[in-house]
This record gives C-alpha cells, structure tokens and sequence, in this order.
C-alpha cells in the first residue's frame, strides 16, 4: 500500500510540476503586464516545493518501494531520469532570478513591467525545461518496463 501511495504522490507531484511551468509560460509572454509578475513568482514557488517533494518522494520509491533500491541503482535509465530532472532544475534557476528581480523591481514601482528582451529570454528557457520534462514521462515508463537494469 505504502508504494502504491507513493506512486500516485509522485505522479501528481509530476503533472503539478508541469502545470507550474505551463502556467508560467501563459504568464511569461510579450506584452506581460505587472499583475502578471508576482503570479509567475508564485508559479516558481509551487514549482520549488513541488520540485523538492517529488524528490523526496522518488527517493522514498526508490527504497521503500516494491521494486527495491537494487532495481533502480542499477539501472542506467533511471540515473538518466535522475540526470534529466537535474538539468530542468538547474535551467529553473535562471526564470527563479528573474522572477525575483522583477519583483523586487516591482515593490519600486508598482507598475514595473519586464523589458521585452528579458521576457523572450525567460520564456525561452522556461521551453526547453517543459520540453526536457515531456521526456520524463517516456524514460518513467521505459524504465518501469526493466529498461536500463542491468
């Protein structure tokens, strides 16, 4: 029972993340206005603690699970898995800085809104971490299926 919770923790952990991003890149867009600001900032912050829960979770997965801590060790698409979801992570950080300059801007000037360059860039990067985290889903479920163990 214990995996089975963790499993779906972890899998909505998962599509929460994803909405997060989406949501940011609907925010994150030409023309953004300043309501817009403190939203994506919010969007970052569920992103943050989601991103550290599912963490959390997959490692409780990994050795509480049914499969076993040996199944996963020792299979390359897992570390894979493990090594995709570090480069989203690390490429959130650069949308996480903005959005906390642009807030800081913000409690300047109430009607600060993000230079159009900077947006471009920020949506820019917000893409390849949704696109790279599409790709989760697929090593998931290859490595499910024993892919990878060797």
């Amino acid at each position: 029972m214990a995996d089975l919770l963790l499993a779906i923790l972890h899998h909505l952990l998962a599509f929460g993340i994803a909405a997060a991003i989406t949501a940011q890149l609907v925010l994150v867009r030409p023309g953004m206005q300043p309501p817009a600001v403190p939203l994506a900032a919010k969007y970052d912050i569920a992103l943050g603690i989601m991103a550290m829960s599912l963490l959390a979770v997959g490692f409780l997965r990994v050795f509480f699970g049914a499969k076993g801590a040996d199944f996963y060790l020792h299979n390359h698409v897992f570390w894979s898995k493990v090594v995709l979801f570090a480069i989203v992570g690390l490429l959130s950080i650069k949308p996480t800085r903005a959005f906390l300059r642009w807030r800081k801007a913000q409690a300047a000037d109430a009607g600060y809104a993000p230079e159009e360059v900077e947006i471009r860039a920020i949506r820019k990067t917000l893409m390849l971490e949704i696109h790279l985290f599409a790709l989760l889903p697929l090593v998931a479920a290859a490595m499910a299926r024993g892919i990878g163990y060797v």
